[in-house]
């Protein structure tokens, strides 16, 4: 891959949902690169709570809101190798948001896999700024699951459809539950 011209940037993750830490990292990597692709991989082994479909739709969003200078800024969703998407998106960098040192084994053998891969490629780590270090997907969702506020680690339009995404799961549970009652009557 040549750098001349623009150096395209890579980001990937599972964005189930999209947090504030995330925004951060992304704001962050469009002061570095002149065209970031995010990517959205369907990660159906985490069982997300949202589809790929839908994660994206939401990455879009936010990332819309954002002000991010000449950077060209893609989403896109993606289910194979990740070296494969760089090679096909033309990219030269991997960006990687850290949070905590814990974070910070797994992210190293995943780029020292990905530099086996395609040596063409770099591994970029962008550190979470102080404020948003300790967001994580997993706690969000369970915040929110919980019925506990999460508007302080998402954008108002995720926080709304993860309110949503609650009610429909509290609704199937109950709906299940009536229906064991039921046949346990019989």
């Amino acid at each position: 891959m040549s750098r001349r011209g623009q150096l395209v940037g890579l980001y990937p993750g599972t964005f189930d949902p999209i947090t504030k830490g995330h925004l951060d990292i992304i704001l962050r990597a469009t002061r570095v690169v002149d065209r970031l692709v995010i990517a959205v991989a369907s990660n159906a082994g985490k069982e997300p709570l949202f589809t790929a479909d839908e994660r994206v739709e939401m990455v879009r969003e936010d990332v819309a809101a954002l002000e991010t200078g000449e950077t060209v800024v893609e989403v896109r969703d993606f289910d194979n190798l990740l070296m494969h998407l760089a090679q096909q998106v033309g990219a030269h960098v991997i960006i990687r948001g850290l949070r905590a040192v814990s974070d910070f084994e797994y992210e190293f053998q995943m780029a020292s896999m990905n530099a086996r891969l395609n040596p063409e490629v770099e591994t970029v780590f962008l550190t979470a700024s102080e404020r948003q270090q300790f967001i994580a997907s997993r706690f969000v969702k369970e915040i929110g699951r919980l019925d506990g506020d999460v508007t302080s680690f998402v954008s108002p339009r995720v926080a709304e459809r993860l309110a949503e995404r609650f009610a429909e799961e509290r609704r199937a549970a109950e709906a299940g539950k009536k229906k064991v009652r039921k046949l346990r009557s019989l």
